[in-house]
């Protein structure tokens, strides 16, 4: 996209925005989550197989802070215990597999744009992939979205550098499909068919209707030997695991494709959604489909033909999209990994559509800004809620118990509730039932107890001995407030 005349640089091409943007990404990314709990989406359910892993040495298997099977392959998992055991900090090691796929795919979809399209594209993508409603929020939660959005990409750019470049696939292309496709299996199961498959397949169509020789496909064998090695760790889980089968095969897996096991959603959840939480990149990228396909300054010979790496991420975006759309399990968060190839497609269109069609260069210039001020305006609006209603609060409780039982060498147990990242924060392996607890504190094993401030009057009726230490947290979730309590064994 050069610049006309002696007017200079214009702002998508002056290195000083493109730093600027930096800066604001980092800072989103770093604070849009906090305070950093676990209290939400899931994320305690995960948190708890690397802590598992590390004090119960279960490296294949896992399970939830209640009990229940863990339902995800160990991929993240390991990387968190690894991590951890090299910080010894589990905030950093629960964390850092998200922040770290965030980072490496801001770097790979900026230089991927850049190496094909130029550096003002280059901006433009690192801009769509980190100014949006969706990457910020992921970016440091515990979950698998985003180390899973990682290992789709590098299939999918992988595949999209062989159509640009008109590369036949070779050996090394096919085990490094096999190592990524082995390691989206191992993050989330056979989804990543559910993301790549469709574009294939489109991809294929494309190209025989218009005789090209570029391929997407790179054989069976990486994708039956990646889903071999899958099923592999499926078969050992039923097995070994009891309740595997029941709460994994059928219930996580099998049952997203129910209209009654998960909630479901009607099948145009997603686009609205898309069409929100990527803006204003969304707006964006439906202007310049307008313009390139119906617009009067295209030559229309341009127009009736789609170059194949474009075509690539066409077929590779919307390929997704349709076949998660037909799945009635649907939550947003796990459309998550169309976005960067969304992001690539938007800086194609710009950089192919900017100097035939002026005003383009316009619409992006407000499209930047704009998103700078929409990401940013997300962030805080979720930190300042968050931190007026005090959503630290039951994580500060946890760190002073902890301290407490530590200065005075106190022996205690957790009562848990619906808040399953409390055992977290607390560093316990257990949950314990109230019988359980009231049957250990009256034998002399435990001397304090964490419980739920609504079973305060009968634990006090049958602990003797115990009195309320003064300290207690709270969590608001939705209307509803939940206290927890430390009680402590009064000195004879």
């Amino acid at each position: 996209m050069p610049t006309q005349g002696n007017a200079g640089p214009s702002l998508i091409e002056r290195r000083s925005t493109f730093w600027i943007v930096v800066a604001l990404i980092a800072l989103l990314f770093a604070t849009t989550n906090l305070p950093w709990t676990l209290d939400d989406y899931d994320q305690a359910k995960q948190a708890f197989t690397s802590f598992e892993m590390v004090n119960e040495g279960h490296w294949f298997f896992q399970h939830t802070p209640n009990e229940k099977i863990a339902t995800k392959p160990p991929l993240v998992g390991w990387i968190s215990a690894a991590t951890y055991g090299a910080t010894r900090n589990w905030e950093i090691a629960w964390r850092l597999p998200s922040i770290a796929a965030a980072i490496a795919l801001a770097v790979l979809v900026t230089r991927a744009a850049t190496d094909a399209y130029g550096a003002a594209a280059g901006l433009i993508a690192l801009s769509a992939f980190g100014l949006n409603m969706l990457s910020p929020r992921l970016a440091t939660l515990v979950r698998t979205d985003m180390p899973l959005a990682l290992a789709l990409f590098l299939l999918g750019l992988r595949i999209w550098s062989k159509i640009r470049n008109a590369e036949p696939w070779d050996r090394g292309d096919r085990l490094m499909m096999f190592a990524m496709l082995t390691a989206a299996m191992l993050i989330k199961g056979p989804i990543v068919y559910a993301f790549l498959s469709p574009g294939i397949v489109a991809f294929a169509w494309w190209k025989s209707a218009r005789q090209e020789t570029v391929s997407a496909w790179c054989g069976w064998w990486p994708w039956i030997g990646s889903l071999a090695v899958f099923l592999t760790w499926v078969a050992a889980g039923i097995a070994w695991t009891p309740g595997f089968y029941e709460q994994v095969v059928l219930r996580e897996f099998a049952g997203r494709f129910s209209e009654t096991v998960h909630r479901p959603q009607p099948i145009y959840f997603y686009l609205p959604h898309v069409l929100h939480k990527f803006a204003p990149w969304s707006v964006l990228g439906i202007a310049l489909a307008f313009i390139g396909w119906c617009g009067k300054k295209p030559a229309a010979e341009n127009r009736s033909r789609v170059p194949a790496d474009v075509a690539w991420l066409l077929c590779w975006s919307f390929g997704g999209l349709l076949v998660m759309s037909l799945i009635p399990s649907k939550r947003v968060d796990r459309i998550f990994p169309i976005v960067p190839p969304l992001c690539l497609l938007v800086s194609a269109g710009v950089a192919k559509l900017s100097n035939l069609v002026p005003r383009v260069r316009r619409w992006t210039r407000v499209t930047l800004i704009s998103a700078c001020v929409i990401a940013t305006g997300y962030a805080v609006q979720r930190l300042i809620p968050a931190y007026r209603s005090a959503d630290f609060a039951l994580v500060e409780f946890s760190t002073e118990v902890r301290r407490e039982a530590a200065a005075r060498g106190l022996r205690y147990e957790v009562i848990g509730g619906p808040e399953e990242g409390l055992l977290l924060y607390l560093r316990r392996t257990h949950f314990a039932k109230t019988h359980e607890a009231i049957s250990r504190w009256n034998t002399g094993s435990i001397d304090a107890l964490v419980a739920p401030a609504e079973k305060l009057a009968l634990l006090l009726s049958e602990l003797p001995g115990a009195s309320a230490s003064g300290l207690e947290g709270s969590i608001t979730v939705g209307e509803r407030r939940r206290t927890y309590v430390f009680l402590t064994r009064s000195s004879p």
